[in-house]
């Protein structure tokens, strides 16, 4: 795997994990990332691309300009205003920006339901 995706805690990483294929690792922060935390990551990453995922609120931004300092050329996605975080965002809108970064050959797309008006 070339890449990685780092997200903010274990709740977001399950959430993704359900529209990924298994094989993409997906790194958390557990919150703010401190300087061991980011060497952490930055060993577990080495030289593959980053995708950050974190929720559109005050902590995400902050978390989301510490992770852009540590890799600059790291792609950012994050959900809209008004979701309730990363594990809170409709699918739908979570499939949308994996496919906006070029993601598409390792989503696992939901089945769409049948219910639905």
């Amino acid at each position: 795997m070339d890449f990685v995706i780092i997200v903010e805690g274990k709740n977001d990483r399950s959430r993704l994990a359900k529209l990924l294929s298994e094989e993409v690792p997906i790194y958390c922060t557990y919150g703010t990332p401190g300087t061991k935390q980011l060497q952490q990551l930055v060993k577990k990453v080495g030289n593959r691309s980053v995708f950050i995922f974190t929720d559109n609120d005050a902590s995400g931004k902050r978390i989301r300009g510490i992770l852009r300092d540590t890799f600059p050329d790291a792609e950012q996605l994050h959900t809209k205003t008004g979701y309730a975080g990363v594990e809170g965002t409709p699918d739908e809108h979570i499939v949308r920006e994996l496919e906006k970064a070029g993601l598409q050959e390792y989503i696992v797309y939901p089945e769409p339901d049948l219910f639905a008006e």
